[in-house]
């Protein structure tokens, strides 16, 4: 089966499985494919510039005042334990926040809201997660772990 061809099981306005009920995901900006559903990865901005840095291809990119969020595709949390130091939000619903900053608008997001900060090139919206995985390990100063068990 061809992912690029496959409908998405969560589309954009649907609500992935997981994610808390009444709690606002981020939205894919139209022209992207999204075809495999999205969660999505916080980091703290300081190691979030460092990963913008290091990663050579990132898909979108949100911030709030407390995390930049990583959009990757859904499932990205199967058999790996993500850092303590990260987030991870199932259908990439941030719960405490409500949805994104008005369009156009430059600065920090007022409280509580989100804006993209890294719209990608290419038509994809996902960072590749492998990637994104070793690198928020890397910073945390732990070794990747993983296994079919493992949840994150």
């Amino acid at each position: 089966m061809n992912p690029q061809h496959t409908p998405d099981p969560y589309p954009r306005s649907g609500r992935h499985p997981e994610a808390p009920l009444g709690v606002p995901g981020l939205l894919i900006p139209e022209g992207l494919s999204g075809g495999l559903g999205h969660d999505a990865v916080g980091t703290t901005p300081a190691h979030g510039r460092r990963i913008m840095e290091c990663l050579p291809r990132i898909g979108c990119v949100f911030a709030d005042e407390h995390r930049w969020w990583w959009v990757v595709p859904a499932g990205s949390q199967i058999g790996v334990a993500w850092p303590s130091s990260t987030r991870y939000a199932a259908g990439a619903a941030l719960a405490g926040r409500r949805g994104p900053a008005p369009a156009g608008r430059r600065g920090p997001a007022p409280a509580g809201r989100v804006r993209l900060i890294h719209r990608p090139a290419h038509d994809s919206p996902y960072t590749p997660p492998i990637p994104l995985y070793f690198l928020t390990c890397r910073l945390a100063g732990i070794t990747p772990q993983w296994s079919p068990a493992a949840v994150g």
